[in-house]
């Protein structure tokens, strides 16, 4: 056993890592990406020539790509799922990998409504150390911090045991209860706002609304706001709008509202920063706080020294971009890493992007490789329309530097932690050349997507039509909150449903309803996958059915999410729902809270 290394150790080891050094290591590696590629595969194939999967497919000890490819076929986590569900339940033979697998990891299950089991060892906690060191380097330079604060609205996520005795939880949770995490990001930038207690807390509100205690107590000193997904950004300044009265209270008592926060050792941490009463910083959040204007600029008025937002602002979470600038006034919006639970993919080295046009870098020693190229489909408002199976013949994959500037791919990844030639699901296109590794623009989930007839619209297509759609909604000062979409086919012809949660209660008679069925017939037109076309114009598929619903709903679905134990650190909102699995639930939910229904004009 290794001797195990003490915080301070950990600390000097990510302190050596930081700023300039870390960029400097990361140019090495993307000048020969493929020679880096070629060893990245050469180790974990060596690593694991003993792993049953691998000799499984005769690899027999193999590790070049060319055999790798030849020999081991492409998969999908449903190819995997039974390897792994041996490994929870108790086989500590070498299934996947030749050493044991340490934990498992669990994916949100808000983007299929099942959550998939997902193997966690070391080599995952290291890559992830390597991604963000890399990342904020590049954001220290673009964004210097050199002391101060982060508030992070992060959250750890319920674990349980599987039956073969190992932890389960999500690959956030892994990487934040690793002995590397803290001490390390305390290395490598500012210091955390809120205790451990508060991170790991049980009861998410109340861990929320410590949070911004916490940032509030150290408001002078807050550099950076960030969360791990958008959407925990703004639901955390969307609670402070509720919430601001009753945590100025707190800090001009000095003591820790017992109806807000039960949970003890939540209690103790916080309340130990709270220390003493505190007038002058009450009087000072309740002055700033009762300046603004419909919350604008609220994080850099409570925060005057932060230098950046950042969070995950791409894919589904692009829709809350609008809603954070309103938060963050002025200050700049920094996209986040790419990756999945199944391991990352890319750093942000240009932070300085706007987050609809960030792309990321591969760093090409932290897995494996492979891109499946997409045929682009004829027609559609984009020029390419994200495929369903049925809509395009795939070519073999190509390597990571073997990609094209301005063609579409998903990607497939094989990692140290066991996933071999694994397909992603994620659509991505190639945005150009870092060195020689390929910089990535996320485009969507692939197998997320309405159909009804030969339709296939995907959620990006989606997101342009509510973002096209929601332009009308302007001159009322409305605006959507939330968004989802639903394929009814209980009655033929079929069609598209799209549920909407507007910042603002319904209100017949007052000008709405026109504008809402204006933007109802403006959703069925911004449609413009071929397919769709068609079959609307051939009465193959009815009119598009807009659906409001009342304020709250999708907090309503979010809770739903964390009862089924889903973190909300992952959770993302789902932007098709169907009558399967988890699923179901918020179907019923949504339809439960619509409080008006509108159906698109005749199509022409």
């Amino acid at each position: 056993m290794p001797e195990k290394k003490t915080h301070q150790q950990l600390g000097e080891e990510g302190a050596a890592f930081c700023g300039e050094a870390v960029i400097a290591e990361f140019e090495a590696l993307t000048r020969d990406a493929a020679a880096v590629q070629r060893d990245t595969l050469r180790r974990i194939l060596a690593d694991n020539a003993c792993a049953e999967y691998l000799r499984g497919w005769g690899l027999d000890g193999r590790t070049d790509a060319a055999s790798f490819r030849a020999c081991v076929p492409l998969a999908t986590h449903a190819d995997i799922e039974p390897y792994i569900a041996r490994i929870a339940d108790g086989d500590t033979s070498a299934v996947l990998t030749a050493k044991p697998i340490t934990s498992i990891s669990l994916s949100s299950g808000t983007t299929q409504g099942k959550r998939k089991y997902l193997p966690f060892n070391q080599e995952l906690v290291k890559s992830t150390m390597q991604i963000y060191r890399t990342s904020y380097a590049f954001r220290n330079r673009a964004f210097p911090v050199a002391d101060g604060k982060a508030l992070q609205f992060i959250y750890g996520s319920r674990q349980f045991t599987t039956k073969g005795g190992l932890t389960a939880t999500t690959a956030t949770t892994n990487v934040y209860r690793s002995e590397e995490f803290m001490p390390t990001m305390r290395a490598i930038q500012s210091q955390v706002c809120s205790p451990e207690a508060v991170i790991f807390g049980p009861d998410f509100a109340q861990s929320l609304y410590c949070h911004l205690l916490c940032g509030l107590l150290h408001a002078d000193d807050v550099r950076i706001v960030s969360a791990t997904f958008a959407h925990s950004v703004v639901l955390a300044f969307q609670t402070l709008e509720r919430v601001w009265e009753d945590l100025v209270a707190d800090i001009r008592a000095g003591t820790l509202s017992p109806a807000r926060v039960a949970a003890p050792a939540v209690r103790k941490a916080v309340s130990a920063l709270l220390a003493a009463p505190n007038p002058a910083l009450a009087d000072e959040v309740e002055r700033r706080c009762a300046g603004l204007s419909n919350w604008y600029g609220v994080i850099p008025a409570l925060f005057p020294n932060a230098r950046y937002v950042h969070g995950i602002m791409t894919g589904s979470m692009e829709h809350y971009v609008k809603k954070l600038r309103h938060y963050a006034g002025g200050l700049p919006l920094v996209a986040a890493e790419y990756g999945a639970s199944e391991g990352w993919v890319g750093a942000n080295v240009e932070p300085e992007t706007p987050p609809e046009s960030a792309t990321f870098t591969v760093l090409p020693n932290i897995a494996y490789f492979e891109f499946i190229p997409l045929k682009a489909a004829s027609g559609g408002g984009g020029g390419w329309a994200a495929p369903a199976d049925t809509c395009f013949a795939e070519a073999e994959p190509v390597g990571l530097t073997d990609v094209t500037v301005g063609e579409h791919y998903e990607v497939v990844v094989t990692t140290f932690a066991g996933l071999y030639r694994y397909r992603l699901g994620d659509v991505v296109k190639i945005a150009g050349f870092y060195n020689s590794t390929p910089k990535l623009k996320f485009v969507c989930r692939r197998n997320l997507m309405l159909s009804i007839n030969i339709d296939k619209t995907s959620e990006h297509d989606l997101q342009l039509a509510v973002d096209s759609a929601a332009k009308l909604l302007a001159a009322e000062k409305l605006e959507v909150v939330d968004y989802s979409s639903h394929a009814e086919v209980t009655r033929d012809p079929g069609h598209y449903v799209v549920f909407w949660e507007l910042n603002a209660d319904y209100a017949a008679g007052h000008g709405h309803d026109e504008v809402l069925q204006s933007c109802c017939d403006e959703l069925d037109r911004a449609f413009t996958d071929p397919g769709y076309v068609g079959s609307r114009r051939a009465a193959a598929i009815a009119p598009l059915e807009l659906r409001v619903l009342q304020r709250g709903a999708f907090q309503k679905v979010l809770r739903h999410y964390l009862s089924l134990g889903a973190p909300v650190s992952q959770f993302k909102s789902p932007r098709c729902v169907g009558r399967s699995n988890n699923s179901g639930g918020v179907l019923q939910i949504l339809n439960a809270n619509v409080v008006k229904v509108f159906f698109s004009a005749a199509y022409d």
